[in-house]
């Protein structure tokens, strides 16, 4: 189960408990695609003597001793692992986490969202955006359980929730989300969220105030449109072989896919993004910023700028985009 659809995880670690986290996922995906998994840690100029209220790894010696016990470790004994370590300093920890992705060359970066607040958004809005904004890697952002975890002990894919757009150009989210379905079985359940006059923004705003009663009807029209979209894609998921339904929502495209999360008990979310802000990118950045500020379950962010897989979606042509 699983089989190849990731050869290469890249596991980032800092040396604290909570940058553990990631491996409790990670090995079990490893495990389940007979995956390498790789650890790196980066050698921080100036760095504090402790992070997230635990020591610092400062020197190459030591961040080469720490991730080399990770490696032994009983949960990693039957895997394919390598270590490695930037021992040269860099003040952007971040852009050498990503540039390290290009040289190591791996399909998936696990991270842990650590914590709350500044950690947080340091871990999304740097690494992670920059990574993405490569357009070659995909990262898996999980969260820290609160309770004690065994490294591997994930339980297996039940529900992949897939959010879209509709517009062909964004949906390299999607042929990911497929593929990790069709792999491991479980249900593939699609999410188009059409907004809200209130929701709108840029241009589309703007023509809202002068227009109100046009955008709301061009709104419901949209709000059709989606329904037939996602019927369709649905359809040919089922014919081939991927069990799959979906629903359509209004409103606010991060709290839509927060509470859809929620309610369908999603094992992972798998979303393109651009890896950017932008005042009038509806599935830009900023919407997977949001999510992953509030969002418990896994969250697969895949770039938009990845070449196209094409046993996804085919381009639908669909014209009824919600930018």
């Amino acid at each position: 189960m699983g089989e190849k659809i990731f050869r290469h995880i890249l596991v980032p670690l800092d040396g604290s408990r909570l940058a553990e986290s990631a491996l409790t996922t990670a090995v079990w995906l490893a495990r389940k695609t007979d995956a390498q998994l790789t650890l790196v840690h980066v050698i921080e100029k100036d760095a504090p003597s402790e992070v997230h209220s635990e020591r610092h790894l400062v020197t190459p010696e030591e961040a080469t001793a720490y991730l080399q016990e990770v490696s032994r470790r009983p949960a990693l004994s039957r895997l394919r692992v390598e270590t490695h370590v930037h021992t040269a300093e860099v003040s952007d920890v971040a852009r050498s986490i990503a540039e390290h992705s290009a040289e190591l060359a791996p399909d998936l970066i696990v991270l842990c969202t650590h914590g709350k607040g500044g950690a947080r958004r340091f871990l999304f809005g740097v690494i992670a955006q920059q990574v993405i904004s490569l357009g070659t890697t995909p990262v898996l952002m999980v969260r820290p359980s609160k309770e004690p975890q065994v490294i591997g002990t994930v339980g297996d894919f039940r529900t992949i929730l897939a959010p879209t757009d509709g517009d062909p150009g964004h949906e390299k989210g999607l042929p990911m989300a497929t593929e990790i379905a069709r792999a491991f079985h479980c249900r593939l359940h699609l999410l188009m969220v059409v907004p809200q006059l209130r929701n709108l923004t840029g241009s589309k705003a703007a023509t809202s105030l002068l227009l109100p009663a046009a955008t709301r009807f061009n709104l419901e029209m949209e709000s059709e449109g989606a329904q037939m979209y996602l019927d369709q894609r649905a359809a040919e998921l089922n014919r081939k072989g991927v069990l799959a339904d979906y629903e359509t929502s209004r409103g606010d495209p991060a709290s839509a896919i927060i509470a859809s999360a929620r309610r369908l008990s999603a094992d992972l979310v798998v979303m393109g993004t651009h890896g950017r802000a932008g005042a009038d990118a509806f599935w830009a950045g900023s919407v997977a910023a949001r999510v992953v500020a509030r969002i418990q379950a896994p969250l697969m962010l895949v770039p938009l700028g990845k070449s196209d897989r094409q046993d996804g979606f085919p381009n639908s042509g669909y014209s009824g985009k919600t930018r």
